[in-house]
């Protein structure tokens, strides 16, 4: 009796929209994550919460801002997107509006700046 052994065809490579869609939702969901880091820092300064998770979450800003630093400003996923696409808008690569894509950058930093003025407030009075 013979055998039949099923043949599977070679994987078929990715395209560069299904590459770009991917990185996609690998930004978004950073940007989700920091944004519930973030929030959650405001919401321990104006409480008085100041544990251990506010840390974690000054240094994983620290660490993003190294690592902005490092890719001259720019987001490292960003800079991989830009392989797969050559739109010029600015939410290319995360699924965003535009406008909060293109002024991302200044509305999380003057929140930030406030955690931290807030911070520095608290701790000196």
């Amino acid at each position: 009796m013979i055998e039949l052994i099923p043949v599977t065809p070679p994987p078929t490579p990715m395209t560069k929209d299904t590459k770009l869609t991917i990185i996609k939702i690998l930004h978004t969901i950073v940007w989700v994550f920091f944004n519930v880091v973030i929030f959650y820092m405001l919401y321990a300064v104006i409480t008085d919460r100041f544990d251990g998770w506010l840390v974690a979450g000054y240094s994983l800003l620290l660490l993003e801002g190294i690592i902005l630093l490092i890719c001259n400003f720019y987001c490292p996923l960003t800079i991989i997107a830009r392989k797969y696409s050559d739109s010029t808008k600015d939410n290319f690569d995360i699924y965003l509006p535009n406008w909060l894509a293109k002024y991302n950058k200044r509305i999380y930093m003057s929140i930030v700046m406030v955690i931290i003025i807030i911070t520095v407030y608290k701790l000196a009075i």
